[in-house]
């Protein structure tokens, strides 16, 4: 193999050895301020990291019960939702109540859609331009994903129901 240097003059890669150690020298510096600025890098990751803000395991999970309920409260003012569970609504941005001042009708639907009713349902929501929540389970997503499919496509909101049984 032949390389060109300035003078134009032709050399073999032997007669360059000068030449490509220091390229080789040149090349293993720039490797060597990446890998600094990479353990850099990884070092303010490792030193910002919020480990309370990962669960990795449910060992760090309560366990606590904690009962849903509301307080009735007269002249049709908004329920009492009880301390702790405003609590967890605020914390994970739930939404629980709407705005009391102005009046919103929040259409959900927990069960008893999936006997027949769905298509009917939703033909009925579309004719209206009426959005709701659909509260499924897996049985029913695993058999029914075409209608799970089409409310997702109608703008419907579909949250997954889970229970112990």
């Amino acid at each position: 193999m032949k390389i060109n240097i300035r003078n134009s003059s032709t050399k073999t890669v032997k007669d360059c050895e000068g030449v490509s150690k220091s390229l080789v020298s040149l090349i293993i510096k720039k490797l060597a301020g990446l890998t600094l600025v990479f353990a850099l890098i990884l070092i303010w990751a490792m030193y910002t990291y919020n480990e309370s803000s990962v669960t990795t395991s449910a060992s760090v999970l309560s366990n606590q019960k904690i009962c849903w309920g509301i307080k009735r409260e007269e002249n049709n003012k908004q329920p009492d939702l009880g301390k702790v569970n405003l609590e967890l609504i605020q914390k994970y941005e739930g939404i629980a109540m709407g705005n009391a001042d102005k009046k919103y009708v929040y259409l959900t639907f927990d069960n008893g859609y999936e006997a027949g009713y769905t298509e009917k349902i939703l033909d009925t929501l579309k004719e209206n331009e009426v959005q709701a929540t659909f509260f499924i389970t897996a049985h029913y997503l695993n058999t029914a994903s075409d209608l799970v499919e089409r409310m997702i496509k109608e703008n419907h909101i579909v949250r997954k129901s889970y229970s112990k049984s």
